[in-house]
């Protein structure tokens, strides 16, 4: 589930191992790159942590980082 805190939108994922976690790193990276709306994200092994926000907007959570956060849940 997202959380909105500190002006970002916030999930973790954890996956059965390291390659599952990067392939889902991979799907994301196609999907924001689609949207030219890119996340900043960190992962350790089968954890992958997202953060969203609009940087052109004034690190706010806008339109963008919910639909971004919409695509990226499809890839679950």
């Amino acid at each position: 589930m997202w959380k909105e805190t500190n002006n970002q939108l916030i999930r973790s994922f954890e996956f059965k191992d390291f390659i599952q976690a990067f392939s889902f790193m991979t799907r994301v990276a196609f999907a924001a790159e689609k949207m030219n709306h890119h996340p900043e994200w960190s992962n350790v092994y089968n954890k992958v942590e997202i953060h969203l926000s609009t940087h052109d907007a004034g690190n706010t959570v806008t339109d963008k980082d919910r639909k971004l956060a919409s695509e990226i849940d499809k890839l679950v």
